[in-house]
């Protein structure tokens, strides 16, 4: 399975967010270990050091980073992906959009998220990692 991680989830995992910390770890361990294939998009990283910034100092969020990158495919955002993104009317949120056109540019599985209502007029199907897990292990 080749799943595109939101910025939630890997926020959720790295700064312990409760509740969700518990099946954001999950979700991403399994992605570490192998049995999925991680995406995240390049912005996600960013803005993972930006909000990371309360709770870890420079150096400690660029090895976090680090490790994402040796796990994680990261999916740069060449113009025409933000373009495309920009242009369609469906997506007025830029970063969900850009989730959305990587995911679909690279035919991924899933979008796995906490806010599955942005993602509806998504053509790669969003997730939350409560039915992500759940229907892996029904």
């Amino acid at each position: 399975m080749r799943v595109l991680i939101d910025t939630n989830i890997a926020l959720d995992w790295l700064a312990h967010r409760e509740p969700f910390h518990e099946k954001a770890e999950r979700v991403m361990q399994t992605c570490m270990d192998g049995e999925w294939e991680g995406y995240m998009a390049s912005h996600s990283l960013t803005d993972l050091f930006y909000l990371l910034r309360k709770d870890f100092s420079a150096d400690e969020r660029k090895q976090l980073l680090m490790l994402l990158c040796r796990y994680f495919h990261i999916l740069a955002e060449p113009k025409e992906t933000i373009l495309a993104t920009l242009e369609n009317a469906a997506w007025p949120d830029l970063e969900d959009g850009l989730l959305m056109q990587c995911a679909a540019e690279q035919h991924l599985d899933y979008i796995v998220t906490r806010n599955e209502k942005d993602f509806r007029d998504s053509l790669i199907p969003a997730i939350s990692p409560d039915r992500l897990l759940g229907m892996i292990r029904g």
